[in-house]
C-alpha cells in the first residue's frame, strides 16, 4: 500500500523538555539541554520522518518559546498549520536520564498551560479534520483539564462522522490523574476507537463486577494476552490492539517484545535486548511503527515486529522523537541484522 494515500493528524500538548547533561540529577546541574516533545507530537514526527503526510494540532503560547517548539516540529516535516498560538504558558517536563541501576525520572510542570486552558468548543473539528484518513489521540490529553476532555470527545465524534480511522494510546500517567477517574473517562472514548495501544486503564468488568484484567501479569503468556484481547475485541470491536512488554535489566539495559490483536488473532513479536541512550518516547515509537506498518499493509507478524523494532531504535536516540527516515533501517533491526548498510 502506498502511504502517500494517507493523511495523518494527531492532537495533544507540545512540551518543552529540560534535561541535565551527562545523566546528572537536577540538584547537581547548572545547565539544561533543551528539546521538545509530547506523546502525540512524537508519533507525528516519527511518521513524518518515514514519509507519511503528518499534521499536528496543538495550542502553544504566542511567544519565542512557543514558536521555537513549532519550528522544531516543522524541522521534522510535520505540518503545523492547524496549530494555534494562544495565551498562557508552555507546558514543561524535566527529565533526569537514568544510568545503570538508577532509573530515569520525569517531573511535570504543565498546570494551566496554554493548551490546558484553551476553550476547544470554539473549534469546528469537522472542518479541521476534513481530508484526513487517520486521527491519533492519547490518554494523556484528557488528564490535563476538563477543556482537554472536551477536545478528545469533540474530535472523536467529528472523526466518526468523517469515517476517519482512529487510534488511541491509553498512556496512563498517575502523576496527572487518578486511576478511577482515568478509567471512567477513557472507557467513554473506546466506542470511537479502531486501533488501541495499551490496555490500562480500561473498564473490562464482567457481569459480577470483576475486572477481567485482574491477575494479568506484567509479563503475560500468549494464552493470557489472547484471552484479554478477545474480551476487549468482543466488547469494543477494535480492528487492532497493540501493547509492548518491557523487561528491565537495569536503568540502561532493557528488553522489549509485544503482543498485537489483528483481524481476530493474537500475534507475538520477537524479543529484543538493547542498551538505552534515551528511553522517553519509546512507547510512542511503538505506536507510530504499528500505525505505519498497518498503513503499508504489512503482514501481521511483520506489523508487530516492525512496531517493536521502531521502539528499540528510538532508545538509541536523544530526544523524544524517533528520527528514522528509512523503513529499511527498522526492517534491518526487525530481522536482527546488524551488518553495515553500504
Amino acid at each position: 500500500m502506498d502511504v502517500s494515500q494517507q493523511r495523518f493528524i494527531t492532537m495533544g500538548e507540545l512540551l518543552l523538555r529540560l534535561s541535565p547533561p551527562n545523566n546528572e540529577k537536577i540538584r547537581m546541574t547548572d545547565e539544561f539541554k533543551v528539546t521538545y516533545g509530547g506523546a502525540e507530537a512524537n508519533v507525528a514526527a516519527s511518521l513524518a520522518n518515514l514519509g507519511v503526510d503528518s499534521s499536528y494540532f496543538t495550542v502553544v503560547p504566542d511567544s519565542s518559546i512557543g514558536k521555537a517548539a513549532i519550528r522544531y516540529l516543522r524541522s521534522n516535516d510535520v505540518h503545523c498549520s492547524p496549530c494555534i498560538y494562544g495565551e498562557g504558558r508552555m507546558g514543561i517536563y524535566f527529565l533526569e536520564e537514568g544510568f545503570g541501576v538508577r532509573a530515569s525520572k520525569v517531573t511535570y510542570d504543565r498546570k494551566d498551560s496554554a493548551f490546558a486552558l484553551y476553550d476547544f468548543t470554539s473549534i469546528d473539528f469537522e472542518n479541521t479534520l476534513k481530508g484526513y484518513t487517520w486521527l491519533h489521540l492519547s490518554g494523556i490529553t484528557p488528564a490535563l483539564s476538563l477543556n482537554c476532555r472536551k477536545l478528545i470527545l469533540l474530535a472523536l465524534k467529528a472523526a466518526a462522522k468523517l469515517n476517519i480511522t482512529v487510534s488511541f494510546d491509553c498512556n496512563y500517567r498517575s502523576a496527572l490523574w487518578g486511576w478511577q477517574e482515568a478509567r471512567d473517562c477513557i472507557t467513554e472514548y473506546l466506542p470511537y476507537v479502531d486501533v488501541l495501544f495499551g490496555i490500562e486503564p480500561i473498564n473490562l468488568k464482567d457481569a459480577d463486577g470483576k475486572d477481567l484484567k485482574d491477575g494479568l501479569s506484567m509479563n503475560p503468556s500468549y494464552k493470557e494476552q489472547d484471552r484479554i484481547f478477545r474480551a476487549l475485541s468482543d466488547r469494543y470491536h477494535f480492528k487492532a490492539i497493540g501493547r509492548h512488554v518491557r523487561y528491565v535489566h537495569s536503568g540502561s539495559e532493557n528488553s522489549l517484545k509485544a503482543f498485537m490483536w489483528y483481524d481476530g488473532e493474537t500475534y507475538e513479536s520477537k524479543t529484543f535486548r538493547f542498551n538505552i541512550l534515551d528511553r522517553v518516547g519509546g512507547g510512542d515509537a511503538f505506536a507510530s511503527g504499528m500505525i505505519y506498518a498497518i498503513m503499508r499493509g504489512m503482514k501481521p507478524d511483520d506489523i508487530v515486529n516492525f512496531a517493536v523494532a521502531s521502539s528499540v531504535i528510538k532508545h538509541t536516540m536523544h530526544g523524544d522523537f524517533n528520527i528514522t527516515d528509512d523503513e529499511e533501517s527498522i526492517i534491518q533491526l526487525m530481522n536482527q541484522n546488524f551488518e553495515i548498510r553500504r
